[in-house]
C-alpha cells in the first residue's frame, strides 16, 4: 500500500508508531486521524490495521486501550479477521475486569453502601485522583470492551479457538455478585456452544432424534428451529413455524413474529425457560437432553438471533429407534406443573 493512498492505514502506522516512541501528543494526533478516516476506509485497510491495532493493547494506557479495543471490533464488524485480534482483546478485557473488581472493593471500603457512580457517564477527576486511573477508568470503560468482546465472540472461529471463556465467565460473575454489574450479551456469548450434540425427546409420541447444534445464542431461537426441523419436517404433528420465522433463526436478517410448539424441559421435569440459553440444558453421558411437552400455555415471541452476527444452526442428524430412545426416556421423570418450579 502506498502512502497517502488509505488514510485509515496510515493513521493506524502512525498512531502504533507514537505509542511505542512513548510520543504522546503523536499519537493522540494520530488517533484523531485514525477515528476521523475509519467510516471510509477500504476493506483491505480494515484488514491489516486490525492485527496492528489489537497487538498495540496492552502497551496502552487503560482509557486509551479500551476506546482501540473498540476501533479493533469495529474493523471486525466490517470484514476483519477476528483470530489475529482474538487474544490481545481477551487477555487485555480479563485485565480490565480484574481492574474493575478493584475499583468495586476500594469504593465499597471507602464509601460503603453508597451506589457505584454510573459507569455510562464520564468519571469525575476526583475520582481519578481518588482511586487511581487505572482502576477507575477500568470500572467506566466496561460497556466498550463489552462492544468489542462482542464483536469477536460472533465469530465460530474466535470460539472455538478461544481458551479464556471460562475467566472472562468467572470475571463477569464476580462483578454481577459485587457490583450488580451484569451484561446480558456478554453472558449469552460466553454460553454459546458450537458442534454440540443434543437428544430431543417427544414425550408425546415416545419418539428421540438427535440434533447437533451451533451459534444458538437462547431457546427462543432454539426453540423455534426445533419446532421447523420436527413439525415443519413432519415428524410430529403441528402447526411449524414460519419458513420466514426459521430462516431469521439461521442467518437472514431481521426478526418475524412467531409462537411456541413445545414446553421444553430437563430429564428432571423442570422447565428449561426460553429467556435461557442451550446450555441450561442438562448433560447426560456427554449429550445435553431435552424433553419436548405440550405447552401449557401460548406463547408469541419476535423470533430471529439475539446477535445479528452469530448464524445459528440446528442439524437433525437422525430419528432414534425406538429402543434407542427408550433408554433415553429411562432418564426422564414425570413433567412438573408451573407452581412446582
Amino acid at each position: 500500500m502506498s502512502l497517502g493512498q488509505y488514510p485509515f492505514l496510515d493513521a493506524v502506522t502512525d498512531f502504533a508508531g507514537a505509542v511505542r516512541a512513548e510520543d504522546g501528543s503523536g499519537s493522540e494526533q494520530a488517533h484523531r486521524r485514525m477515528l476521523a478516516a475509519f467510516p471510509d476506509a477500504a476493506p483491505d485497510e480494515l484488514a491489516a490495521a486490525a492485527p496492528e491495532l489489537a497487538a498495540l493493547l496492552s502497551a496502552l494506557p487503560p482509557g486509551p486501550r479500551a476506546n482501540i479495543a473498540v476501533v479493533v471490533g469495529a474493523c471486525v464488524e466490517r470484514g476483519a479477521d477476528p483470530l489475529p485480534c482474538a487474544g490481545p482483546v481477551f487477555e487485555t478485557f480479563a485485565t480490565a475486569l480484574d481492574d474493575a473488581l478493584d475499583f468495586v472493593d476500594q469504593w465499597t471500603e471507602a464509601a460503603g453502601e453508597e451506589d457505584l457512580p454510573d459507569n455510562e457517564t464520564q468519571p469525575d477527576p476526583a475520582l481519578l485522583a481518588r482511586f487511581g486511573h487505572r482502576t477507575t477508568l477500568a470500572w467506566f470503560t466496561l460497556s466498550d470492551w463489552e462492544r468489542a468482546a462482542l464483536a469477536l465472540l460472533q465469530h465460530p472461529d474466535v470460539r472455538a479457538n478461544f481458551d479464556g471463556r471460562e475467566r472472562l465467565r468467572e470475571l463477569h460473575e464476580e462483578l454481577i455478585e459485587t457490583a450488580d454489574w451484569w451484561s446480558k450479551g456478554l453472558e449469552y456469548a460466553l454460553l454459546v456452544l458450537d458442534d454440540e450434540p443434543l437428544i430431543a425427546l417427544h414425550r408425546e409420541s415416545g419418539t428421540g432424534y438427535r440434533f447437533r447444534m451451533s451459534g444458538l445464542a437462547d431457546n427462543f431461537q432454539l426453540h423455534t428451529l426445533l419446532a421447523d426441523a420436527l413439525i415443519g419436517g413432519g415428524h410430529l404433528p403441528g402447526e411449524p413455524p414460519s419458513a420466514e420465522a426459521a430462516a431469521v433463526c439461521r442467518d437472514a436478517p431481521g426478526q418475524v413474529s412467531t409462537r411456541g410448539s413445545f414446553n421444553l424441559v430437563a430429564p428432571s421435569g423442570e422447565w428449561i425457560w426460553n429467556e435461557g440459553t442451550p446450555s441450561d440444558i442438562p448433560v447426560l453421558d456427554g449429550t445435553r437432553l431435552l424433553v419436548l411437552d405440550p405447552e401449557p400455555y401460548q406463547r408469541s415471541w419476535r423470533g430471529g438471533r439475539y446477535f445479528p452476527e452469530m448464524v445459528g444452526e440446528l442439524t437433525l442428524e437422525g430419528v432414534l429407534p425406538a429402543e434407542e430412545s427408550a433408554r433415553w426416556f429411562a432418564h426422564v421423570a414425570p413433567a412438573k406443573g408451573p407452581t412446582e418450579q
